[in-house]
């Protein structure tokens, strides 16, 4: 409880620095691209509120508009400056089966037919192969 008594007793501008930091931390254990922009969001709220007069109210409103400025600037900035892989079928499992030599299972049609796929078997459609 006095840790609860101390965080509240803290001037709002410190508590947006200290949230800034916990989203930050968090989007170094988290995957993703996400928390870094409402860190920043929070970062910047903070900083505004040190040297500006701001209304808690007001803090909310700019917290708002920074998060999503922020996370629509953020995933903008990502989807121009996109990583290429060494392996682009990594998590595209089965685009990774395409044009690859299975053995059917029973006979394939339009409709029907099983595969077999490393050690499972799989429902597979296509021309009529007998």
């Amino acid at each position: 409880m006095v840790f609860f008594e101390q965080i509240t007793s803290l001037e709002p501008q410190y508590l947006w620095l200290i949230i800034a930091l916990i989203l930050a931390i968090a989007e170094i254990i988290v995957p993703g691209v996400f928390l870094i922009w409402l860190a920043a969001a929070a970062a910047v709220t903070g900083f505004v509120a040190m040297f500006i007069d701001v209304t808690v109210p007001g803090q909310f409103a700019l917290f708002g508009l920074l998060a999503l400025a922020s996370v629509f600037f953020g995933r903008r900035w990502y989807m121009t400056h996109k990583v290429e892989s060494s392996d682009p079928l990594l998590n595209d499992r089965a685009a990774r089966l395409i044009g690859t030599n299975v053995v059917a299972v029973t006979a394939i049609n339009a409709t029907s037919g099983r595969v077999k796929v490393g050690d499972g078997e799989w429902p597979a459609r296509g021309p009529d192969l007998k």
